[in-house]
């Protein structure tokens, strides 16, 4: 059903491509105004489903649950980016897994032999895996046939967003000035992209709060290998030292690894806070603005759900409005 109000939403990262299209689609005029587009750090996750480090857990059980609903959907076609793939999380102190993950399919505990040395315990399951440069071109895709709009501008407040009904605040890290919300705060990632030497399953470790990732998520000819976790740090320039220390856990679980060329270094930071942020308030003016941003590392896993929340809010103010 058509709606014919206008909306703009700030961010291009993947929960303000993701809202765009879902508020798009119900037929609101959509107009998207980022500084990058889309956004680093989307453009460097990794990215496998998985509802890591971040509350508030009944909420986040919710969207995460909804967004795997959907990559499932979008992984039945291959130009979306997404597909289902097996693997291993695995753990060095026999750590029980996430309540999330024995849900899923073809969760069972691994056998002594299906583990790398040194890891003590593991699991294995199928997960939505999205290459993330190919699924925001596709969601980008999706936006502008849906009818809505980007334009590439930085703005200094919500409010230089121009006059809409609703405006949806996306804009992840850059809402520490925008709003201000001085509890946000950066956690910087890095990911080495290689060739893939013949990979077809994904693996990570269960490091806990430690700042050394260690994972490897095949895209065809590509694997992203991960990662750091750098509290407080935004900083997006390439770390050679934390790159060679990426790659050497890598090839260490997986020694093909260590014949694979590097293509290119991906770095983000992810947009962080002690719980995931999804409401809305009232402008001096009576705009709407919703506010959908604090994912930490789980931005994409969340996408679909949060953005379905954040698109219900224009509902709910027409619905009230005389």
């Amino acid at each position: 059903m058509k709606c014919e109000v206008r909306v703009v939403v700030v961010g291009a990262g993947v929960a303000g491509l993701t809202t765009a299209v879902v508020l798009a689609e119900v037929g609101a005029l959509v107009h998207v105004i980022a500084e990058q587009v889309p956004g680093v750090t989307s453009l460097a996750a990794g990215a496998v489903w998985g509802p890591y480090l971040v509350e508030p857990k009944d909420k986040v059980d919710q969207w995460g649950q909804r967004s795997l609903e959907i990559f499932r959907k979008l992984a039945e076609d291959p130009s979306t980016g997404v597909r289902l793939t097996s693997g291993i999380e695995a753990s060095r102190t026999a750590e029980a897994p996430p309540e999330w993950a024995t849900t899923l399919p073809g969760f069972r505990p691994c056998e002594p032999a299906e583990l790398p040395a040194g890891f003590s315990a593991g699991y294995r399951f199928m997960v939505p895996l999205i290459d993330m440069p190919t699924y925001l071109a596709y969601l980008l895709r999706r936006l502008d046939a849906a009818g809505g709009t980007v334009e590439r501008r930085r703005l200094v407040s919500l409010a230089d967003a121009g006059p809409a009904a609703l405006i949806v605040n996306c804009t992840g890290l850059g809402a520490q000035e925008l709003v201000p919300d001085h509890d946000l705060r950066p956690i910087r990632g890095q990911h080495v992209v290689v060739t893939n030497p013949g990979l077809t399953e994904f693996f990570s470790e269960d490091t806990g709060l430690s700042q050394d990732l260690l994972c490897f998520y095949p895209h065809g000819d590509t694997v992203v290998l991960g990662g750091t976790a750098l509290d407080g740090e935004g900083s997006l320039a390439p770390d050679e030292k934390a790159a060679v220390g990426i790659l050497a856990r890598c090839v260490e679980v997986e020694p093909r690894l260590a014949k694979a060329r590097v293509l290119e270094h991906r770095l983000g930071a992810r947009p962080t806070r002690a719980m995931v942020r999804v409401e809305a308030e009232w402008a001096e003016d009576g705009t709407v603005v919703v506010h959908n941003y604090g994912h930490g590392g789980a931005g994409v896993t969340l996408s679909w759900g949060c953005a379905e929340e954040a698109a219900s809010f224009l509902a709910a103010d027409r619905a009230d409005r005389p």
